[in-house]
């Protein structure tokens, strides 16, 4: 489980908030399928990168490698623990090569996939507040005090766009697309919209990563800028990392070339499995949910002078996958419904209500005047007629109040 807070956070005058996120990462066994002491046969990067970093170098030094590599008993393929793999282990041969090379590897102590993202931070974010411009909210103003980067040979692929992948501009539509600067992707990338859904009862748009998110410049010529370049798919990152032939891609290559993934035994590219996501609430820009899948993988072939390459066949070897997803959950779950989705409906309703009860207010009196309003009843007699047509016109106009509602007025004209 990945563990995430901010530190150092200080306020600018340029509208600009800066902060460093540290990430630390704890193992939790009752939702792995094994555990950190289980052993399995990994690539032995350290020596693969080394001999593929050796490719050019004179034979000399190739004999010298390869006399290191059999004194240490380093061979292509080793067997480990998943926790060394993951968070570290002692190599000699990082001290011998930081002893006669030591520009080649950075490492100095341990070296494990993740060893140097656990307790570490991400890099010095500087980002917009908003608080001027609310469209330019958490946009990313530089990143290490750099407003671009300098891994990439071209200026497109070296812009630092987006935020910094937490939240987005608010009222979002379907035309939206979501950037964001990844520093383990040492570039920006961009998301695109797919569809709207719920989450938790919250209305949200997807948005997921377009099939031309690693292609190759062939393909894509934007993308022109991240070669040297090989199968369409797989993005070189060696330029960023330490010049060793990494590549990152889609977990079994997906949406990458077919030849990919065919070279490799076991891998069925998938989009339920492998594609990535994340569910946005548009009127906000918070994400709500989210499932972020890669893969790194290195190239790997026999290298000429270096015996414990032997005969490999040359393929770009997945390493590892990996999923970072999260979730909006708890207490702040419930008070994002309350105030943004069942308060809105009610006072949407509300307005509707309110307007018919202020139109019922409204006729009562109305009503009430029509009802109450006097009634006239004239009808004609003659004073000429005998006692007994008097004593009928009495007896008709009594009978006519009788049943005459309340405030009704009988006049009598006579001729």
């Amino acid at each position: 489980r990945e563990f995430r807070h901010k530190s150092n956070i200080t306020f600018n005058d340029n509208d600009t908030v800066s902060f460093l996120e540290y990430r630390s990462f704890q193992f939790q066994p009752d939702k792995s399928h094994g555990l950190e002491s289980d052993y399995i046969v990994m690539p032995n990067i350290l020596v693969l990168a080394a001999a593929m970093m050796m490719e050019n170098k004179p034979m000399s030094l190739k004999l010298i490698m390869t006399l290191a590599f059999s004194t240490l008993g380093e061979r292509a393929f080793m067997n480990r623990t998943v926790g060394e793999i993951m968070w570290g282990y002692e190599d000699p041969l990082i001290h011998l090569i930081n002893k006669y090379l030591p520009n080649m590897f950075p490492f100095k102590g341990k070296f494990g996939l993740f060893a140097e993202l656990n307790n570490s931070d991400s890099g010095l974010f500087t980002v917009f507040t908003g608080v001027k411009d609310f469209s330019r909210i958490h946009l990313v103003d530089k990143w290490n005090g750099l407003s671009k980067v300098s891994f990439w040979h071209s200026d497109q692929c070296n812009m630092i766009n987006g935020t910094s992948g937490q939240m987005w501009a608010p009222f979002m539509t379907p035309e939206t697309s979501l950037e964001f600067y990844s520093p383990e992707a040492c570039r920006s990338m961009n998301l695109i919209y797919k569809e709207s859904g719920t989450f938790e009862g919250i209305p949200t748009y997807r948005f997921v990563a377009p099939s031309t998110l690693f292609a190759n410049g062939s393909v894509y010529p934007p993308n022109e800028g991240f070669c040297p370049c090989r199968e369409s798919g797989i993005q070189n990152v060696s330029t960023c990392r330490f010049n060793a032939p990494l590549f990152l891609s889609h977990p079994h290559f997906y949406n990458a070339d077919p030849v990919l993934a065919e070279a490799v035994l076991g891998l069925h590219p998938n989009q339920e499995e492998h594609s990535l996501f994340l569910d946005i609430h548009p009127v906000t820009g918070i994400p709500m949910n989210c499932s972020v899948k890669l893969q790194l993988s290195l190239y790997i072939k026999a290298i000429r002078g270096i015996g414990q390459t032997g005969k490999i066949q040359p393929v770009v070897l997945p390493l590892v996958w990996f999923e970072e997803s999260g979730a909006m959950e708890g207490k702040p779950l419930q008070t994002f419904y309350t105030q943004l989705v069942l308060m809105p409906s009610v006072l949407h309703y509300a307005q509707y209500v309110l307007l018919a009860l202020g139109c019922v207010l409204l006729l009562i009196p109305v009503i009430h005047q029509i009802r109450s309003q006097e009634k006239c009843y004239l009808f004609w007699s003659s004073s000429k007629k005998g006692s007994k047509d008097k004593e009928a016109i009495q007896a008709y106009s009594e009978s006519l109040m009788t049943s005459a509602p309340k405030g009704t007025v009988l006049q009598e004209a006579r001729l």
